[in-house]
């Protein structure tokens, strides 16, 4: 059962949080997500997303039809946000983050091996191709998404 609900509003922002049973059955869910995006941008951002909820709820929930995976997501302006969570364990995650097309370190003190960090899957690879700005939580239970969807720099690139 896929459950939506539209949230308060905060600080000029509406958030729309969904939460579902962790499946790979994402197609509708994938939809509805894009729905409000720009046609052209479809095929890359369902990519991006399709990876991010896989991500979530095959590595961070095993598949647990008893976890769910939480997403919520918001337009401002010409910015589409998305904020996905899984009940796993969690996982070490890139101790960096992407903003305006370019890689950043993340602050040191709250991710501890930086120095160590490892080549990251197909999946993290794609997530960070498609989207503007991405950053985990130190402990690899949460994603934060940004596309700029209009005016952007690049054409899409699917």
């Amino acid at each position: 059962m896929v459950a939506i609900s539209s949230g308060p509003r905060q600080t000029c922002q509406n958030w729309v949080t969904m939460s579902f049973p962790s499946t790979l059955y994402l197609c509708p869910i994938l939809d509805f997500l894009l729905a409000n995006v720009p046609k052209h941008w479809h095929p890359e951002l369902r990519l991006g997303l399709q990876e991010a909820l896989v991500n979530a709820a095959k590595h961070g929930n095993n598949l647990d039809p008893n976890k769910t995976v939480l997403v919520r997501f918001s337009i401002v302006k010409d910015y589409h946000w998305w904020l996905i969570s899984d009940q796993g364990p969690g996982f070490k995650p890139p101790c960096r983050f992407k903003q305006n097309g370019q890689l950043i370190a993340h602050d040191s003190e709250k991710c501890t091996d930086c120095k160590n960090e490892k080549e990251s899957g197909r999946g993290i690879y794609i997530i960070y191709q498609v989207f503007d700005y991405i950053e985990w939580n130190c402990q690899g239970t949460e994603l934060k998404l940004c596309k700029k969807v209009r005016n952007n720099s690049r054409f899409p690139l699917v």
